[in-house]
């Protein structure tokens, strides 16, 4: 009789411990659920000061109020140019002041290129949102445009601002994967955008493809270089080629390639094929191995990756996923491997 108390008063206790226990297990998964809704949602905020905004006005981060794009009165007489500070076919860039805020004062490197200055500014007009440089101005007589500064440049220095002391905390697998799903995003967006489908033709090499992005102060990423992001509409028949030019190498996608090359037959931009942005897709995984870098934790990263990455380097153009798909695998990843942290911090 008492063996049997005892055991009852044993279960009595036990249960409100089993309860407690998976009353905690679910408010950590809420946890971990609300913290993953708040970094997805709140992307937009971080990576764009100017929320709010009526179209056709910018705002600084340290300002409260949004203030008209500047005209060409305004820009001669309120920027100063300090310093070149990049350098394209298209564009030189300068880093200028206004108003004691810096910025990005861009003028066009020759007349050849003024039809392309002209696209990239229309574009830039067009597409103003948290994925583009923030537009602050332009002067159309002067061939000029002002656009929000960020001081880490481009994509290109990722790994040596990560090399920074201040800087050096954020080195980790987190933060690397949270801008490859920036990457997609900004994709996505571009495909997907209120001026059409737009092809990134600017990317023939690794390198070429990073430099058209900006790495902002809170790590975040904003395309800059709209120059050359012409039209798909396979309902009207519309494809492109990026240029004129023969493109050669692994990065850009087969569809890319002059297919007369192995014959010897010498390239003909009137025979080579159209495309559409597809070929963007083909070129995520290498544009994502070089954002992974060599962290730890990366490693399990291209892991998950994997499969999605293997359909995205598919052959026929049609059978990759879209810039949706692909960004909804990324979050996925994310999520699980932030859940997977957590779940191993608990048992420790």
């Amino acid at each position: 009789m008492q063996s049997t108390m005892n055991r009852s008063s044993t279960i009595s206790y036990s249960v409100p411990v089993v309860v407690l226990c998976l009353a905690a297990l679910l408010l950590g998964n809420i946890l971990i659920y609300l913290y993953l809704d708040s970094v997805y949602h709140s992307n937009e905020q971080l990576l764009s000061p100017r929320v709010g905004c009526a179209p056709g006005h910018f705002k600084m981060a340290t300002v409260k109020n949004c203030t008209p794009w500047l005209q060409c009165s305004q820009i001669n007489a309120d920027v100063r140019q300090l310093k070149l500070i990049g350098q394209g076919a298209v564009k030189k860039v300068y880093l200028a002041e206004w108003k004691g805020q810096k910025v990005a004062l861009s003028k066009l490197s020759s007349p050849d290129y003024l039809e392309d200055f002209l696209h990239g500014l229309s574009m830039l007009q067009t597409l103003q949102g948290p994925q583009v440089v923030q537009l602050v101005g332009f002067c159309l007589e002067d061939h000029a445009l002002v656009t929000e500064y960020h001081p880490f440049g481009s994509l290109l220095n990722l790994d040596g601002v990560l090399t920074q002391e201040r800087q050096q905390q954020r080195n980790t697998w987190q933060m690397r994967l949270t801008l490859a799903i920036d990457y997609i995003s900004i994709l996505h967006y571009l495909h997907n955008s209120p001026a059409g489908r737009r092809v990134m033709c600017d990317s023939s090499s690794l390198e070429k493809t990073l430099s058209q992005f900006l790495l902002t102060s809170d790590f975040h990423l904003v395309v800059n270089d709209l120059d050359a992001l012409p039209e798909v509409d396979q309902s009207k028949g519309l494809l492109v080629k990026c240029g004129h030019r023969e493109l050669t190498g692994d990065f850009v996608a087969p569809e890319q390639l002059w297919p007369f090359r192995k014959k010897g037959k010498p390239f003909s931009d009137d025979l080579m094929t159209e495309y559409d942005e597809r070929t963007d897709i083909w070129k995520i995984p290498d544009v994502t191995r070089f954002l992974m870098g060599r962290v730890s934790g990366g490693d399990l990263v291209h892991f998950h990756l994997f499969q999605i990455h293997k359909e995205c380097k598919n052959k026929v153009p049609d059978l990759r996923p879209s810039a949706l798909d692909v960004l909804k695998v990324y979050k996925s990843v994310y999520s699980s491997m932030v859940r997977d942290n957590a779940g191993f911090r608990e048992m420790l």
